[in-house]
């Protein structure tokens, strides 16, 4: 005879002792990587547009690619949570 014991998790944010100060790592951790990736597109935007105007292509191709990497490294960083939340979800369903 087999004894299944289920086993749950409930996440809570409030469930130990220091929960907020990792909240708010957490939430200035996203802030500095979203002024990190905007800084990344100005810069990475300037230098494409003069490396453009005075045609040279080498840093041009450099300099779109720093700002295109800046908006994926955005996009990662706002998708973030809900891809967590996401595939906790997901995780939740599985049997």
């Amino acid at each position: 005879m087999h004894l299944v014991v289920a086993v749950s998790a409930q996440p809570n944010l409030t469930g130990l002792p220091g929960s907020n100060v990792l909240q708010q790592l957490v939430d200035g951790a996203e802030a500095w990587a979203l002024t990190i990736a905007l800084l990344g597109a100005f810069i990475g935007a300037a230098i494409w547009a003069v490396a453009s105007h005075t045609h040279n292509h080498h840093y041009a191709a450099r300099g779109r690619m720093a700002a295109l990497i800046s908006g994926a490294s955005a996009l990662v960083v706002g998708a973030a949570p809900g891809l967590v939340n996401f595939f906790e979800r997901l995780g939740t369903t599985a049997r």
